[in-house]
């Protein structure tokens, strides 16, 4: 190089020296980079982490829970858990249903009635039991209660019915992978999927529910002169509850050729509920103990609530059983209804003894709801008080057969109620609460309160205690149903149909 015109010479050496250095130095610099920006990420996630604590602990705790729960279920039957790939149309975008194609697709269904599985099972005996499921669209719950079934003892010989209110590929799929018993399907056909823009759906000319009467009729929208017992107006994914229980029971009992003759119990279940494996068991064993000692009784109840939860916080106890007390459920506002149960369960296995009992009781639709059994004769008078059924101002189903039994029903609905659960409800979301419908907590456990409880299971016999319920009448109902088509739609049901 050169300094001040005269050429210096730089020694080897030195050179080198400079380009080791050189050298040494952009890894170093490199690595300092990396630390740099990975000491962001850190603090930045450690912020995040504080901020959504509860989120992330409640999403890890989800993730455990399912994995324990799908650990818990045999491998023959983890099938009914694993989810299939989403049908997409060819540019990659879900496939929408066309609703005409649905209502075909439903016509088709009722029409054909066709039972899976006859072959391998054989015919339905008149004492044979029926399983009646209600089923909307919570497939989670609905492959978690299949697992349950799978399990029972017994199950080979029972009718599967899933009555349907929602058209799905997925969800049908999944019923007609069921390998163990017989089942059919049946699709409710008056569905709000099916009628979206018309009655029983929501009408483009309908009275908004909270409008008053006197605007109603200025309004002239449908039904004006016809609000509920508190002023409102019908909702629709309300009232489609009712009117698909009574449809499904009038279904079973009246319509479909496989029960034409059946004399036998038929228990009536949600998509959310699970059950015990020795559940049919128990079932037959109430129906032989009411021959013995309580002749009067005419319904069973598998799932008690207050044996079974904790039904809410302290806290929110006092307010939540007011809103009961007082009819006041009936709301679109998902914030003005009771707070979702919690669970108890630590203490549930006390309950279950070599010997069980069950509870003689005057029927009561808050408590003895779930998992509830009768047969034939006992529908024919209920069937007999269609009027009071479909005319009362209720949404609910379970309120309005409470009404039937205390007004209509030559003998009310007398109940045997297992004191020891077979049946248990493990839905966190639907019409009242709105909180997650992929939470495993619940189920999870009640897998662990069942595998504690198996040791008492298939008890020999039951021992009866008798119950006095001092409860004032059902005087008007929770409301929602004074629509007068509701009141036609529904007694139309129980036309007879072949």
């Amino acid at each position: 190089m050169r300094v001040n015109g005269r050429s210096i010479r730089i020694p080897v050496t030195s050179q080198l020296a400079r380009r080791r250095s050189s050298t040494c130095l952009r890894p170093l610099l490199f690595l300092f980079l990396v630390l740099f920006f990975w000491l962001q990420l850190y603090f930045t996630h450690i912020a995040n982490s504080k901020a959504d604590k509860g989120s992330s602990s409640a999403d890890n705790d989800t993730v455990s829970d399912s994995i324990s729960v799908f650990n818990m279920v045999p491998s023959a039957y983890q099938k009914y858990l694993t989810v299939k790939p989403s049908n997409f149309s060819g540019d990659n975008v879900p496939k929408v249903p066309d609703p005409y194609e649905i209502q075909r697709n439903i016509e088709k269904y009722n029409e054909m009635q066709t039972v899976l599985n006859q072959n391998i099972y054989g015919p339905l005996y008149n004492d044979s039991l029926v399983l009646v499921i209600q089923v909307h669209t919570r497939i989670m719950y609905l492959r978690h209660m299949i697992v349950s079934l799978a399990q029972a003892k017994g199950i080979e010989n029972v009718l599967l019915v899933f009555s349907h209110d929602y058209y799905d590929d997925e969800i049908n799929e999944l019923v007609q992978t069921i390998d163990f018993c017989k089942v059919i399907q049946i699709f409710y056909p008056f569905s709000i999927q099916t009628h979206s823009n018309e009655f029983p759906g929501e009408s483009p000319g309908d009275c908004p529910r909270n409008i008053n009467k006197e605007q109603a009729i200025a309004s002239r929208c449908n039904n004006a002169l016809h609000p509920d017992v508190y002023g409102h107006y019908r909702e629709a994914k309300f009232t489609q509850t009712k009117h698909h229980w009574w449809w499904k029971a009038n279904r079973v009992f009246n319509q479909l050729e496989i029960t034409r003759n059946h004399t036998g119990l038929v228990l009536f279940l949600e998509e959310d509920h699970y059950l015990a494996e020795d559940f049919i068991h128990v079932l037959g064993l109430m129906e032989k103990t009411a021959r013995v000692t309580c002749p009067q009784c005419n319904i069973f109840s598998l799932g008690t609530y207050l044996k079974t939860y904790t039904y809410y916080d302290n806290a929110q106890k006092k307010e939540a059983l007011r809103l009961v007390k007082k009819h006041q459920i009936y709301s679109s506002n998902a914030a003005n209804s009771p707070p979702s149960p919690s669970w108890s369960f630590q203490v549930l296995p006390s309950l279950y003894q070599h010997y069980q009992k069950v509870e003689q009781t005057p029927w009561l639709s808050s408590k003895h709801n779930m998992g509830m059994a009768f047969n034939r004769s006992v529908w024919h008078e209920i069937y007999n008080c269609a009027k009071a059924f479909c005319t009362f101002d209720d949404y609910n189903w379970d309120w309005s057969l409470q009404h039937v039994s205390n007004n209509c029903l030559q003998h009310k609905l007398e109940a045997l109620v297992m004191r020891s659960p077979r049946v248990f409800h493990i839905g966190e979301c639907g019409v009242h609460h709105k909180s997650s419908c992929t939470s495993t907590i619940i189920i999870s456990k009640v897998q662990k309160i069942l595998q504690l409880a198996s040791k008492h299971f298939y008890p020999k016999h039951l021992s009866v205690i008798f119950m006095t319920v001092k409860k004032k009448p059902l005087k008007k109902g929770n409301g929602g149903w004074g629509d007068i088509r509701d009141h036609e739609l529904c007694l139309n049901m129980t036309i007879p149909q072949r």
